[in-house]
């Protein structure tokens, strides 16, 4: 599952996005990856690992709501009929 969300800029500032991936692991985990950063510059990662589906859905689902909440927008959605 892959979700890409933008901030609209500021001026003449490249937007800010953040992209959340959450994928399997081959030990039957899942991994949340969490980028972030400006469009065009560094950004930075954050992995988060989780045993259950469950969990790691859960995760996902706050992370994009908490995003939602500061102003991004979807601009991107991929697999699990691309939650919104």
């Amino acid at each position: 599952m892959r979700m890409l969300l933008q901030h609209p800029p500021a001026g003449t500032e490249a937007p800010r996005f953040v992209q959340l991936t959450l994928e399997q692991d081959l030990f039957g985990g899942w991994l949340l990856l969490r980028e972030s950063g400006q469009t065009g510059q560094r950004s930075a990662v954050k992995r988060e690992q989780f045993l259950q589906r469950a969990q790691a859905i859960a995760a996902f689902e706050q992370a994009r709501d908490a995003n939602l909440k500061r102003g991004f927008r979807i601009t991107f959605a991929q697999g699990e009929d691309a939650r919104a």
